[in-house]
């Protein structure tokens, strides 16, 4: 139990950072969509570049950081097995499990765009962007709330940051057609 607190600290950090680059990745996804729309030659040098950043924030930052996130959670779940009879967590497992379906489809959408396949445009990469969000702030409410947590309060929360993630979504949408360059 001595380590406990470093092993969370630990945790917590590449979750952060985890969530970093998923925030970021369907970003460089959204410019790389857009950049195909470009004349020569800002298509090709857009692309090139977009392409490399991508690989490296996946690579580098967002891969290592779900995987040491993870063994530093497994770690913690040895350490303190009596959570795994809780119900929170088997909630925020759940969510974990959606994490990393959201991270395995994100890895594909970014293995079509290293070979120029673009299969959704740059809006659906907006709503797509958004996920990790709503997952986020699930797994956040759902550890510090626990058993307080009412769960219909809970639910109506992520339905309304739902639809207020999609109105700020229409609304960009609805000024960037107005002034491109907002």
């Amino acid at each position: 139990m001595e380590y406990y607190n470093y092993i969370k600290s630990l945790h917590l950090i590449f979750v952060i950072t985890w969530f970093a680059g998923l925030f970021y990745i369907p970003r460089l996804f959204i410019y790389q969509i857009e950049a195909f729309d470009k004349p020569e030659p800002d298509k090709s040098i857009l692309v090139t570049q977009l392409k490399l950043m991508a690989k490296r924030l996946w690579f580098i930052i967002t891969w290592p950081s779900a995987i040491l996130a993870t063994l530093f959670a497994i770690i913690l779940l040895i350490m303190q097995p009596v959570w795994l009879q809780q119900g929170w967590m088997h909630v925020k497992l759940g969510f974990v499990i959606l994490l990393i379906a959201y991270h395995l489809k994100t890895h594909h959408i970014f293995k079509q765009l290293q070979v120029d396949k673009v299969k959704y445009t740059s809006g659906q990469m907006r709503l797509w962007n958004e996920g990790s969000t709503v997952i986020l702030f699930s797994v956040i409410f759902l550890v510090i709330v626990r058993n307080a947590l009412n769960w219909i309060y809970g639910v109506i929360g992520i339905f309304a940051l739902g639809i207020l993630l999609m109105l700020g979504i229409k609304l960009y949408k609805k000024i960037r057609s107005k002034n491109p360059n907002a």
